[in-house]
């Protein structure tokens, strides 16, 4: 069977809706409709003859065929990406458009201060921001690297460091501490209210507190629970309650006075932010550059 420019097409669409499962998702990672795609994805079928993918109204899944083929031309298509990839040394400037999937607080506290210098020196490289605090296969799902707390990095990929270690805090308004007093003991936190968290796995988080190697973990009474700090954040400044933050999302609040931290000295120090991604791809030059500029700037310290 002789391949047109169209098959080569249809096989980039084909295998962006096979990786994530979404003719949706798939659309808007291409920058093409969802209609767009589905029709592509209809002739690239007739011409092979053969039914590459299960439709139902909740799903898009691969059918047997479908599996084979993304297997057999994964590694050809990313040896193609890398070489384009490696054709940036040529340039003057470099270029390229890069996914990231990042921690909502990654997001706003480390990649987002640095973004309006590095579109200054790189002008030509793009960058695609997830802000998310579920976990995802950031190979599998279409993301050249992801960003998370040094302790949930995946064990198989290659992690490097973006910031020093963080601080974890309670923090609260004056007005709700003057009305229901302010904890002097972790036990004291049972008789207050809370605001909870939810970890990306959907497990609701314990808060952890140290002290000269006493520890705690606990389950504080939540009428509210959240899955982004910064919701919570908004909540108790308005004075809804406590919460356990990561202290460079309050640092400003407390300077402000709008914020008090309480049980500092059971404040424990935890691993900071990692990039990680795919040791079986070339890394490209956008996300290099991206990885050395945040190094080099420093947002969170290093």
């Amino acid at each position: 069977m002789q391949i047109s420019r169209a098959d080569v097409a249809d096989l980039i669409y084909f295998m962006a809706i096979a990786r994530h499962r979404s003719f949706s998702r798939a659309a808007i990672e291409l920058g093409v409709s969802a209609s767009a795609l589905s029709h592509a994805l209809k002739g690239l079928e007739t011409r092979l003859g053969v039914r590459l993918l299960n439709r139902t109204t909740k799903s898009v899944t691969p059918t047997a065929a479908g599996e084979e083929l993304v297997q057999s031309v994964l590694q050809p298509f990313d040896t193609i990406e890398g070489a384009l990839e490696s054709l940036n040394r040529y340039r003057k400037t470099p270029t390229g458009r890069i996914r990231i999937n990042a921690a909502v607080e990654a997001a706003n506290l480390l990649l987002a201060p640095v973004m309006p210098a590095f579109m200054d020196r790189y002008p030509d490289i793009e960058i695609d921001i997830v802000a998310s605090n579920r976990m995802v296969d950031v190979t599998d799902a279409g993301f050249d690297a992801g960003i998370r707390y040094g302790g949930t990095v995946p064990e198989d990929m290659v992690a490097r460091r973006l910031s020093a270690d963080i601080r974890w805090v309670i923090a609260a308004s004056p007005d709700y501490l003057e009305r229901y007093g302010t904890p002097e003991h972790p036990d004291d936190l049972l008789h207050h209210r809370c605001i909870s968290n939810r970890l990306g796995d959907d497990r609701i988080y314990r808060w952890e507190l140290e002290r000269n190697g006493e520890r705690y973990q606990i389950t504080v009474p939540g009428s509210v629970t959240v899955n982004q700090a910064e919701t919570g954040l908004v909540a108790v400044l308005g004075g809804a309650g406590l919460m356990y933050f990561p202290e460079p999302l309050v640092t400003p609040y407390v300077k402000d006075g709008r914020l008090r931290l309480v049980l500092t000295e059971w404040s424990p120090q935890e691993e900071g932010f990692h990039i990680y991604y795919s040791s079986r791809r070339q890394l490209p030059i956008g996300l290099r550059l991206l990885i050395e500029f945040i190094q080099e700037a420093r947002p969170l310290g290093l």
